[in-house]
């Protein structure tokens, strides 16, 4: 598959999976506030240089197997997502994103939707009372940090996808590859149980096959 993206870094989920509740209905987490940290300048301009990057192209497959496995995931997706996004041509365009950024991080696209179901239920204009913005929540200090500075953006879908799933590969590299862990800092609840077994609980019902 040619796609500009290798294919996701399989991570061990550690204890967290050990204590994964039943998937079924949950409620929509409000989200909690990641914190500013002091970046080293060689990670700034690593995560500013991610971020910059151009938009997610079409992707293109050298066989008609990873095609159709893309394509087959792409219509189980769709009919999940159908009820909290009604439109077809928007729904989509979300998940298609979704499936680049996520590979493009190194992230699995399950992971990253039971993210963004957990933190926004899908919404992309949601604003958490700690103030963090759009699909993924992410804080406004990130537009400072690794964007132009507008926190507006992170309302753009394609923007704040990509500041998520960079921000949580960020997370992840910090913390050694446990994502019980980075899933923690993401929230600003690190070593707290209640929103990671959240997130891999909404994992599971997006654990479609990805291509």
């Amino acid at each position: 598959m040619r796609s500009g993206v290798g294919l996701p870094t399989r991570r061990a989920f550690g204890r967290a999976l050990l204590a994964l509740p039943l998937a079924g209905a949950l409620p929509r987490a409000q989200a909690g506030a990641q914190v500013e940290e002091p970046l080293a300048n060689a990670v700034r301009s690593a995560l500013a240089a991610a971020v910059a990057d151009t938009a997610p192209p079409k992707p293109r497959f050298d066989d008609v197997e990873a095609r159709l496995a893309y394509l087959k995931w792409l219509g189980a997706a769709s009919d999940r997502l159908k009820r909290r996004k009604s439109e077809h041509f928007t729904r989509i365009e979300f998940l298609e994103t979704v499936w680049y950024e996520s590979r493009r991080a190194g992230l699995e696209v399950p992971l990253v939707l039971g993210l963004i179901q957990v933190e926004s239920g899908f919404r992309k204009y949601a604003i958490s009372s700690a103030g963090a913005r759009g699909y993924m929540q992410v804080m406004p200090f990130w537009a400072r940090i690794i964007g132009d500075g507008d926190p507006r953006r992170l309302f753009h879908m394609q923007t704040n996808l990509r500041f998520g799933c960079v921000i949580l590969r960020h997370y992840l590299d910090i913390e050694k590859g446990d994502l019980f862990l980075a899933l923690g800092r993401y929230n600003g609840s690190r070593g707290r149980a209640e929103y990671p077994n959240m997130v891999f609980a909404a994992r599971r019902q997006w654990d479609v096959a990805t291509s």
